[in-house]
Formats: C-alpha cells, sequence, structure tokens
C-alpha cells in the first residue's frame, strides 16, 4: 500500500485538468457550462479543489431533451450490446480505481483504507447488472382456461438519479447501472458536496461506448437544479438517496407529473446485543458500522441496545477501542477516521455534544472537535442515554454512538421500533429461538443476525417507515426502472357477451 506523500502526489495529478478548467456539466455527450459556477472544497483542510457547473433549470431541460432523444434507441438496443457496455464501463473503473479512490478520499473525507475499494465495489454493481441485461424484459406464461397470458417488462423512460454526498461513487453506480441495464436512460444530479467521481464515472461510461444522451450529468444545488429535475415533465421516475425531509420535498414536487419515486432514506438503526452473544465478534461489528466511513452511512449501527448485564464491560471496553481510532488525512493508509464532508455538517454534529450533556447522557469517548483546519470531530460515544433522548432518537449521521441499556427481550424490542426510521438492525445471540423471534418483529427492511452489514447484491435493500420506499438489488432495481406488460391471446372461441344485437340476453 503507497504512503501518504505517494497519495498526495498522485491525487495532484489527477485533479490538475479540474483545477484548471473546472467540472463542466455533461449532456448529449458534451461538455456544457452552467448558469453559474459554485466552488467545491475539500473537507481535509477546507482547501478549493475546484469550480464546478451550476446546472440550474436551464442544464436539466437539456439534459431531459437529450436523454429523451435518446430513449428509443438505447431502449431498443439489445440486452446482449447494454451487457457488453456495460461489462467495459467495469473494466474501466478497475483500470482507474486508484484515480477515483484519491479523488473521492480529498472530495469526501472518507478515509483510503475504505474508498480504496469502493472502486471495486462500483465495478461490482456494473457487472452485476450487465449480466442480468440479457433477461431483464423477460417475463411470464401465464394460461387461463380462454386465453394464453404473456408478461413482459419494458423500461419507463428518462430517469433522473440524485445521488448524495457519502460514498457517492459506490452510490451512483448501484442506482445507475441497474438503469442502463434495463434501457433506460438518464440525468445524474451528484450531490454538489462531492461532485469530482460522479464526472470520472460519467467519462468512464462515454468511453466505454455509451452512445451521447443516455447518460447526462448536470450538477448544481437540491434547491434549483435538484428542483427542476423532479418537477420536469420528461422525466419518469426519479431514484434518490439521500436524508428523509428531503425524500418528502422530492414526493410533492414530482407529484404533478405523478412521477415514480424511489427513496433510500436515512435510518436510526439498533444493534441488539444479548448476553448470550459472541461478544468479542459483537463488539468489533459495532465499532465497524458507526465508525467506518466517518459514520456518515445510512445503515450505521448508531444505536447499541445491550442486555444490563453485560453492560458495563461491554461499554467499558467499547470506550477503550473508541479512543484509539487513528484520526487524520484520508489519504494516509493508517488513517481510520477522516473529516466530515462540509462545515455545515460538522456543525451539525457536534452541536449534539450539547444536546447530549443537557438530556443528561454521559460522554465516555469523544464528544468534541479536533482542533486545527479541515472538519474533523473525534469518535464519540454516549452512555446511560434512554430512548427518550433527541440523541437516541434523531439521525446524526456522523462517528457518534448511543448506548442503551435494557433488562429482557420485549424491552429490546420496544426501544428498538421506537424510532421513526426502520432500515437496518443488527442482532447479536446465540440462542436461534430467540433471533427468529426478534428479527419477525423488528421494524427494518434489512436485518442481520450476528454479522455487521455484508451486501449479497441479489437480496433486496431499502428500509421501512421513514428510511424509504422501495427496494435495491436483484430484480426488485428492474421493478423500479421497467413497466410490467400483460398481453392477453385468445386461445378459442370464449363467448362474448353481445349488447345491442337485437336478440334478447
Amino acid at each position: 500500500m503507497s504512503d501518504l506523500a505517494t497519495h498526495e502526489t498522485r491525487l495532484a495529478g489527477y485533479l490538475a485538468r479540474f483545477q484548471k478548467d473546472g467540472i463542466a456539466n455533461l449532456i448529449a455527450g458534451r461538455d456544457i457550462a452552467g448558469e453559474t459556477v459554485f466552488e467545491t472544497r475539500s473537507p481535509v483542510d477546507d482547501s478549493a479543489i475546484c469550480t464546478v457547473a451550476d446546472g440550474g433549470a436551464a442544464g436539466i431541460d437539456a439534459a431531459a431533451a437529450a436523454a429523451k432523444a435518446a430513449f428509443a434507441d438505447w431502449a431498443a438496443t439489445s440486452g446482449a450490446e447494454r451487457k457488453k457496455i456495460l461489462h467495459r464501463i467495469a473494466d474501466l473503473i478497475v483500470e482507474r480505481a486508484d484515480e477515483i479512490a484519491l479523488c473521492e478520499c480529498w472530495d469526501t473525507g472518507q478515509a483510503y483504507r475504505f474508498m480504496s475499494k469502493a472502486a471495486l465495489r462500483g465495478a461490482e454493481n456494473f457487472r452485476y447488472y450487465a449480466d442480468l441485461a440479457p433477461g431483464a424484459r423477460d417475463g411470464q406464461s401465464l394460461p387461463s382456461p380462454a386465453h394464453l397470458n404473456i408478461t413482459g417488462r419494458v423500461p419507463i423512460g428518462p430517469v433522473g438519479v440524485i445521488t448524495p454526498w457519502n460514498t457517492p461513487f459506490m452510490l451512483s453506480t448501484w442506482k445507475i447501472a441497474p438503469a442502463l441495464a434495463a434501457g433506460c436512460t438518464i440525468v445524474h444530479k451528484p450531490a454538489e458536496f462531492s461532485p469530482v467521481t460522479a464526472r470520472l464515472l460519467a467519462e468512464i461510461a462515454h468511453e466505454a461506448g455509451l452512445p451521447a444522451g443516455v447518460w447526462n450529468l448536470v450538477n448544481g444545488l437540491g434547491e434549483t437544479t435538484g428542483k427542476a429535475l423532479t418537477e420536469h415533465p420528461d422525466i419518469k421516475a426519479i431514484a434518490f438517496v439521500g436524508e428523509s425531509r428531503t425524500g418528502s420535498m422530492i414526493m410533492k414536487q414530482g407529484a404533478d407529473t405523478l412521477k415514480r419515486c424511489h427513496f433510500e432514506l436515512g435510518g436510526k438503526n439498533p444493534v441488539v446485543v444479548f448476553d448470550d452473544a459472541d461478544l468479542e465478534r459483537a463488539l468489533d461489528a459495532a465499532i465497524f458500522m458507526i465508525y467506518s466511513l466517518n459514520g456518515e452511512r445510512c445503515t450505521s449501527s448508531s444505536r447499541l441496545l445491550v442486555h444490563d448485564t453485560i453492560a458495563d464491560e461491554f461499554e467499558e471496553k467499547l470506550a477503550v477501542r473508541v479512543n484509539r481510532i487513528r484520526i487524520g488525512n484520508p489519504l494516509d493508509p493508517d488513517t481510520e477516521l477522516g473529516p466530515l464532508i462540509h462545515r455545515s455538517h460538522f456543525d451539525k454534529v457536534t452541536g449534539y455534544f450539547d444536546i447530549a450533556r443537557k438530556d443528561g447522557a454521559t460522554i465516555a469517548a469523544g464528544g468534541e472537535p479536533v482542533a486545527g483546519r479541515g472538519w474533523y470531530v473525534r469518535p464519540t460515544l454516549f452512555t446511560g442515554a434512554s430512548q427518550s433522548m433527541r440523541i437516541a432518537r434523531e439521525e446524526i449521521f456522523g462517528p457518534v454512538l448511543t448506548s442503551i441499556r435494557f433488562s429482557s427481550e420485549e424491552e429490546a424490542l420496544s426501544i428498538a421500533n421506537d424510532v421513526d426510521y426502520g432500515l437496518t438492525g443488527y442482532i447479536w445471540t446465540n440462542d436461534l429461538a430467540r433471533a427468529l423471534r426478534f428479527s419477525d418483529a423488528l421494524e427494518a427492511g434489512m436485518i442481520w443476525v450476528n454479522s455487521e452489514n455484508v451486501r449479497h447484491l441479489p437480496t433486496p435493500f431499502g428500509g421501512m417507515k421513514a428510511s424509504g420506499i422501495g427496494r435495491d438489488g436483484g430484480q426488485w432495481s428492474f421493478d423500479f426502472y421497467m413497466e410490467q406488460k400483460n398481453i392477453a391471446f385468445a386461445t378459442g372461441q370464449h363467448k362474448i357477451a353481445r349488447m345491442g344485437a337485437g336478440t334478447g340476453v
């Protein structure tokens, strides 16, 4: 693994062209300037990275027109040809994995040890859906006594994809790969805080042979460019990853055009540790799922529910480990925790330290920013918390864990379900019957038993309640990006009621 100095040198080379020319929108295969520009800055030291074209409503209009014009030909492209192009995209992602990883570290503050794998995860997403592309339109034969019903799927049309600033490259591939495999054209609006790797991904797609207009990239602010996309009449569906409040706004904005929506939203996910669990493995998993990726992940285990008979020992070991987490420059291979994405998010996360104190929780580790430039905060552990506290109910979206004690399975379940969210849950127990009972009653779309979050691409990914609508993964993605059709063929001379024939009933 390269050292920090080597990574800094490579990064400077990768960013040089953006620092010189900025990031343009990519519409119909051409670079297009925005109505204005905005500046993106690195959370590592608050230095400027480059200027970015702000597409605005005019950029969305042009991109939607390009996606609409390209749709018929792309939808008619054979599944085998789409498979070939998507595999080529995956190949090029792997070739540029170093560039993608280092740029994402600097753009988002995520540690290299995790981002070095993000590009490869993105390539896996494209390969998985490339292999599904030839059968994307397949359906069923459903015979009845008088008819043969044949089902099939067709791509819904041009779609909008809005991706967040946490692990933006991987999440973009997760949404875009199935859309392209289904035969849809897209308009992609990445988060304004993390535009660099979105540009790299769009460039890779065109280099791989994707026709102009199939993939259009428009940067801009959510309040203007994003709103124009969600309201545009030529965009048939919106796939959005982000916070729940924004998802609600998008649904309202798309209502007039009856836009289909897929939302992957927030979470306040419990990791429930019973006294019969493998405590060392549970400790490793609980730490990884909240402090990796700077805690900026929707599936983070941000609430620890721990059996009171083991709580003292577990929390003590937890505090020791949290205080040992290595904070530093995300380009350094030894860094485990980098800076938060932006000053505004830094202010939000650090604001919960005073909230915790006011509500009566104990700060057992962290609870303060790191002095110096950049938006660094120490990994934090709150203990002595109750479910009524804001730190136990609201999504903080940072390296902050709230520990709550329980005395019975029934109490643990009540606490776990007592939030607006329902994305994931993690259960640690060696009692199989308890695991089955608890997972069945837990209000979450995804549950792992005796495991951290380990994704298997054919499985459904998504949440309940305020955590989202719809599912990603496997055929569930095609259910969103495609329309189901049924064609019924009469197989005989079945009786048809005669009206107006003058012969009676």
